[in-house]
């Protein structure tokens, strides 16, 4: 459920991404009514601690692919959704920790709005990570290859025997274009993935035609014309990446572009 996603406009987000949001929400405004309480205001210092934290979680992130990226824009560009949860945690732990110190008068509020903000994660994502525990298979939707035969994804697993990449996407859609590069040295590179890409509602003869014009060279390119896979796996926005285990079983999903390092990240996942 968590790794289903959500299309607003032109913007796509996840349901575990709106579900930190409304957290978020939720603990600013518990800031404000226990701080109202104390006569102090604490909204400025948890915007800040949400800043620490992002800003945390994707430096640590950068170090850790540093050669993955190509330059200093790359490795600032957020667009490819490269954070490390527990390093921004752990950041943001430790600047609500300095902060309490730093003043004594914000200790209670701070503490409670962050507890409720906790709370809140824990009892709607939390408990949804809980059941998520339960392995969420290959779906077997029919699809179909460039040369215009059936095939489907479980067939593809049981010859192959190994991690599956599968890659949503449409001509329409500016980051599907720009990450099919990355994919392509990927696909080179990494002999032990198996990788897929699955068009979303366009005819056979547009995909042909698209695949040539950019120079492409991508195996395993397929269609599906009704976008029945998309919404078998609760993916409601383009581009998306979904990762399987060599058991066929969804490890992770990423929503959006992505560059070289969250592309690694998502591959040392199901190695």
């Amino acid at each position: 459920m968590l790794q289903q996603s959500v299309a607003i406009g032109p913007m796509g987000f996840s349901l575990h991404q709106l579900m930190i949001g409304f957290a978020f929400v939720l603990t600013l405004l518990a800031g404000a009514l226990i701080g109202r309480r104390h006569r102090v205001a604490v909204s400025d210092t948890l915007f800040t601690l949400l800043f620490v934290a992002m800003v945390a979680a994707r430096l640590v992130f950068v170090v850790r692919y540093w050669s993955d990226y190509d330059g200093l824009l790359a490795r600032l560009d957020i667009r490819d959704g490269g954070f490390d949860i527990l390093g921004g945690v752990m950041a943001g732990f430790g600047y609500a920790g300095w902060a309490m110190w730093r003043s004594p008068r914000q200790r209670v509020p701070l503490a409670g709005a962050l507890l409720v903000g906790a709370l809140a994660w824990g009892l709607t994502a939390g408990s949804t990570l809980l059941l998520e525990q339960q392995a969420r298979p290959l779906p077997a939707t029919p699809l179909l290859t460039l040369n215009g035969d059936p095939t489907t994804l479980t067939k593809l697993a049981q010859q192959q025997q190994q991690p599956i990449v599968v890659n949503l996407w449409a001509s329409w859609c500016p980051p599907c274009i720009r990450e099919m590069p990355v994919f392509e040295e990927a696909q080179q590179q990494a002999q032990d993935i198996t990788f897929v890409f699955v068009n979303q509602g366009e005819s056979l003869q547009h995909i042909h035609t698209f695949m040539h014009e950019h120079g492409f060279n991508l195996n395993h390119v397929w269609q599906d014309p009704s976008n029945a896979l998309g919404q078998a796996t609760g993916a409601h926005a383009m581009p998306t990446t979904l990762y399987y285990n060599a058991d066929g079983d969804l490890v992770s999903t990423h929503f959006g572009e992505l560059s070289r390092a969250t592309l690694q990240d998502g591959l040392t996942r199901i190695r």
